[in-house]
């Protein structure tokens, strides 16, 4: 297995519409070869920031590159808008090939 994550920090204040655009997003995943799960994950809020991942689960890696080229991919991404000062920088992406 392979698991792809996206780290993201949210403002403080703007964490309840970084979830409802996730909530509400049209993700494309559910026929996707190779796509086994999807978790959006809320951490820990500091002064700073309130830290959230995406934890998507695929049978093997080249399933997630798959995913990451494909028009689906393209068209489930290129709607997602958020207001302005919602993120705090780009999500950080870690990849994860599963061992035991």
């Amino acid at each position: 297995m392979f698991i792809a994550m996206n780290r993201f920090r949210i403002t403080p204040g703007h964490e309840e519409v970084f979830e409802q655009i996730w909530r509400e997003r049209d993700s494309r995943l559910s026929g996707v070869a190779g796509f086994r799960e999807f978790h959006l994950l809320r951490g820990a809020t500091t002064d700073e920031c309130t830290l959230f991942a995406s934890h998507v689960v695929w049978d093997d890696r080249a399933s997630f590159v798959a995913w990451t080229e494909s028009d689906a991919f393209k068209q489930a991404h290129g709607k997602s808008r958020a207001p302005k000062g919602t993120y705090l920088g780009h999500p950080d992406f870690e990849g994860f090939e599963v061992i035991m």
